[in-house]
């Protein structure tokens, strides 16, 4: 069976993340425990931009006391800092087998994106982990930080082969048990899924990380090609169906197709996540840089 894999030169060059550059994710919070970055905590210590006050403590920093305040009252208290940390992204592309059937693969502009993003974050000294999906979750790449791991990261979605069927309870439960520090969860999928879209955003709801939803479309999703009698292969089990496309069975797939893209939009909406769909056959970087409102994501 031939490689199907995307070569890492068709997943960047010099030019695509020169192009990343001015693009930045900042978050308006993170969860404390992390490692000194460029996003703001919640945590209050000796970072550099002033939070509040508090009462001395035995055993607390006599460095942090502020003396004018203890000269003028008499009392001690400590000055306190908001500590600048990293937010981690956790990358899970969809790899499942129905990612690699079209030509070119959705699975192509779902790499290249799933790089963009954690060139980005690499770029502003954050964690990226790279947990690729289909019918279960991998660990490709535990979180990890540096500008020169963008490289490591293009050789490790090269090696990204397709996966089984598309399961997101199933993966999205495994990714939950791994209990990581929480960060911001971009998933780049068509979000299909053979248990439909109502298991798609259950299983989206139990995230406990802030969330960006990148969905590969094509414009045949919505407007499909096809007349007369056609066999229907499921690209993933190889299960067939005759099917006679007449008006009223596309007017029930374009409902059916309506309300896919409203649950997933309401989901959202909801969640105050970020949704972006990402025409497959058009370039990836300029799509890509509508989320980023003022060359910034915030999360």
């Amino acid at each position: 069976m031939a490689d199907r894999r995307i070569p890492s030169r068709e997943l960047f060059d010099p030019e695509f993340l020169a192009s990343l550059a001015t693009l930045r994710i900042v978050a308006r919070r993170v969860a404390p425990r992390g490692r000194h970055a460029d996003q703001r905590s919640r945590d209050l210590g000796g970072g550099v931009e002033f939070k509040d006050y508090r009462s001395y403590a035995a055993g607390d920093d006599l460095r942090s006391v502020d003396w004018n305040i203890y000269r003028r009252l008499g009392r001690v208290f400590l000055r306190l800092f908001e500590e600048q940390e990293d937010l981690p992204l956790y990358l899970l592309p969809d790899i499942s087998e129905s990612a690699w059937v079209e030509s070119p693969p959705r699975a192509r502009a779902g790499l290249r994106t799933s790089l963009a993003l954690a060139a980005i974050s690499l770029n502003q000294h954050d964690r990226v982990g790279l947990f690729p999906f289909s019918d279960d979750l991998q660990v490709a790449v535990r979180p990890r930080a540096g500008k020169r791991r963008v490289l490591q990261f293009a050789d490790e979605l090269a090696k990204l082969a397709p996966g089984g069927r598309t399961d997101f309870q199933r993966s999205l439960r495994t990714f939950q048990h791994l209990r990581l520090r929480p960060g911001l969860v971009a998933i780049v999928s068509d979000f299909f899924d053979p248990a439909g879209v109502a298991a798609v955003v259950d299983a989206l709801k139990h995230l406990r990380h802030k969330v960006v939803l990148v969905q590969l479309v094509k414009r045949s999703d919505a407007e499909p090609d096809l007349s007369g009698d056609v066999r229907l292969l499921d690209c993933e089990t190889g299960e067939g169906e005759d099917v006679s496309i007449t008006p009223a069975v596309r007017a029930g797939y374009l409902r059916a197709y309506d309300d896919f893209q409203t649950k997933l939009a309401r989901f959202a909406q909801t969640r105050a996540a970020g949704l972006l769909r990402l025409d497959v056959d058009q370039p990836v970087v300029p799509q890509l840089a509508t989320l980023f409102e003022g060359g910034r994501l915030s999360v």
